[in-house]
């Protein structure tokens, strides 16, 4: 168990490994201020064959105050006892002296990448690239824990099965992605929403971007249909920029500000004969540049950005579903006008009727 800013070490861990192996020890746990970069993982490089007969595992001071809340301020605790133990703990673990820190240093190297992504000069085997991958996962795993604090419900970092199999495809995805387009991507998913939460720093032009797709209505018009997202929003921002996609068609839809789509939905509907097939809400803020936490921050340009747009967004919208069938109205006169009559039998023939089928 670490505190503060003390990292476990690796010659450490493989003492401890060896004791549990000696004594007959199932599982190794640690916990510091670290934070992997996805769950399962552990942030310290620890030789695998140590880990053949011993389990290990790793907390994060993060993961354990975020878990303790859940539980005790949204799921309950039924002993009495155990409530005051549990909230005693959050006490401690939210104290400045605790030595519990919150994620809050992207690294040393943060600054030369920043720069060098931004002069477009970053190449793959620059020293501090795979770091700063590293650091962005395990920001959005911080973001993830703290947004599940906040909401009470379990929400994780979004990765492909690709990437949970080889957790070494998705650093070099990232690294890649940041030295091409100078952008670093991750997704969050939240229970219950209409699809994950993507999220985006952009360093060249120094934004942050959130975003969330979301199928369209299947019936109407296109402008019915830009109404019907339009309503959802009615307390958004802005600024808000609304992209709408259209059924058979590859290339880019439109796109519009929140503010000219309440205007003028036509400018999101587009061409009339196209039917639009799902939506793309995106929000951008300034992104921060410092390595560390507060004002100017690139952590704080992440965590705020989240926050706000889903307070302001996502926990709003709710996905189309069609009207259920309704019954026909027995009062309802079905008697065809003359010019559909037919002396055809049908299945609501009564076949007793005598003067039915007789000459």
């Amino acid at each position: 168990m670490k505190t503060g800013r003390n990292q476990l070490g690796a010659d450490q861990l493989d003492r401890y490994l060896d004791i549990c192996r000696s004594y007959g020890f199932d599982t190794l746990i640690t916990i510091s201020n670290e934070i992997p970069v996805a769950w399962g993982e552990h942030p310290t490089k620890i030789d695998r064959r140590k880990l053949r007969k011993v389990d290990i595992h790793h907390w994060s001071w993060t993961y354990l105050l975020s878990t303790a809340v859940v539980q005790k301020e949204h799921r309950g605790v039924s002993d009495p006892e155990q409530a005051w133990i549990l909230g005693e703990l959050i006490r401690y673990l939210e104290h400045p002296r605790s030595g519990a820190l919150e994620f809050d240093d992207m690294g040393g190297d943060w600054v030369g990448i920043r720069q060098a992504v931004k002069a477009g000069t970053l190449r793959p085997a620059d020293k501090g690239g795979p770091e700063i991958v590293a650091k962005f996962d395990a920001l959005l795993r911080y973001v993830s824990l703290r947004l599940g604090r906040q909401l009470g419900a379990d929400v994780i970092h979004v990765r492909s099965r690709r990437e949970q199999a080889n957790p070494a495809v998705r650093a070099q995805d990232l690294l890649d992605r940041l030295v091409d387009e100078g952008k670093l991507r991750g997704a969050v998913r939240i229970p219950d929403t209409v699809s994950p939460l993507s999220i985006t720093a952009d360093l060249r032009s120094g934004v942050v971007e959130c975003s969330v797709d979301l199928p369209a209505p299947q019936e109407g018009r296109s402008k019915t249909r830009v109404n019907w997202l339009i309503r959802q929003l009615k307390d958004a921002p802005d600024d808000l920029r609304v992209e709408a996609f259209f059924v058979s068609s590859r290339g880019p839809g439109t796109a519009e500000l929140l503010a000219s789509a309440r205007e003028s939905p036509e400018l999101l509907a587009g061409d009339s004969k196209r039917e639009i097939k799902s939506f793309r809400i995106t929000h951008s803020v300034s992104l921060g540049t410092k390595r560390g936490r507060g004002q100017g921050a690139f952590i704080d340009s992440v965590v705020d950005g989240v926050d706000l747009f889903y307070g302001a967004v996502v926990q709003h919208l709710k996905p189309w579903s069609a009207k259920p069938p309704r019954l026909r109205d027995p009062e309802v006169d079905r008697v065809a006008p003359p010019e559909l009559s037919s002396s055809a039998l049908s299945s609501q023939d009564d076949d007793d009727d005598p003067g039915v089928g007789q000459d």
